[in-house]
């Protein structure tokens, strides 16, 4: 049974909530080590293969942004926003944001996309992988080399 977003107990939304117990530094480098492992999830790349696109992330609260290039199957991440991004992705907040890591894929992803309708589908496709590898990395925050991220 899949309960909505709101219907978390208590405990399990305050224990480990990213959004409180993480620096803007380590939050950072759980990202980029969210992008490393969706460069290597091969269905993934097969649907962006064809695609070359700039995108600039924003967290507004945490004043965090950072840039994706989609490159024919390969993500490239700048730790810099993008000048003049094709699509721009926004969370008011950095709870928003990592409270995607925690909903089922049944459920849309709450984003702000500008344009609002540039390849929404795809950007929804793209987004459910990074946030699978975001929670991925959340409950086991190491590099390759077993080195902490946080």
């Amino acid at each position: 049974m899949i309960l909505p977003d709101k219907t978390l107990p208590e405990e399990s939304t305050n224990v480990q909530n990213p959004a409180t117990s993480l620096t803007k530094r380590a939050a950072r480098r759980i990202i980029q080590r969210a992008f490393v492992l969706m460069g290597r999830d091969k269905p993934l790349r097969q649907q962006i293969r064809e695609v070359e696109i700039t995108t600039l992330w924003i967290i507004e609260d945490w004043e965090l942004e950072w840039t994706v290039f989609l490159h024919r199957g390969r993500f490239e991440l700048e730790r810099r926003p993008a000048k003049h991004p094709d699509v721009t992705l926004v969370w008011p907040t950095a709870e928003e944001f990592f409270q995607q890591a925690h909903r089922s894929f049944g459920v849309d992803v709450q984003v702000q996309i500008s344009p609002p309708q540039h390849r929404r589908r795809f950007f929804e496709t793209l987004l459910r992988g990074f946030f699978n590898c975001l929670r991925h990395v959340l409950e086991n925050p190491v590099d390759d080399v077993g080195e902490s991220l946080i």
